[in-house]
């Protein structure tokens, strides 16, 4: 088996991104790789202080991180209110798979996402973000 497909990967555009609120608590130390890249949906800000994404055709720049121990993905599931023994409609986010691109549109292959149903986003109040891109602690898109 190769080192590659033994990495778990997760596209992350909000609070879990390097630099962000997140990134230290449950990605500091456990990032193999961290690349920028871009999904295709619709980005929004909540009011509550953290963005969430939505199945559609727009980009939604953030980053792809790889890790060695896919145990990760339990913290990040804790944190992102997602059991997936649960009614989709009652988990604030659900982890699909994605595919994920450079910003330049080269593909990188498949990742996890967690992605909130509009209709949620709606009932929160989110605000679209046209760019695709949010930062919680002012980090631009560059």
């Amino acid at each position: 088996m190769t080192k590659f497909a033994e990495e778990l990967r997760v596209f992350v555009y909000g609070t879990l991104k390097p630099g962000e609120a997140n990134y230290q608590k449950y990605c500091a130390g456990k990032v193999v790789n961290a690349q920028r890249a871009v999904i295709l949906g619709k980005l929004f800000a909540l009011p509550m202080g953290y963005p969430a994404t939505t199945s559609g055709q727009n980009q939604v720049h953030g980053y792809l991180l790889s890790f060695c121990e896919p145990k990760i993905l339990q913290a990040l599931d804790h944190l992102e209110d997602y059991q997936p023994n649960r009614p989709i409609t009652e988990n604030l986010y659900n982890r699909l798979q994605v595919e994920v691109y450079t910003p330049k549109g080269d593909v990188l292959g498949w990742a996890w996402v967690y992605v909130m149903n509009l209709e949620l986003v709606n009932q929160l109040n989110g605000t679209l973000l046209t760019d695709g891109w949010w930062s919680g602690c002012g980090l631009t898109l560059t």
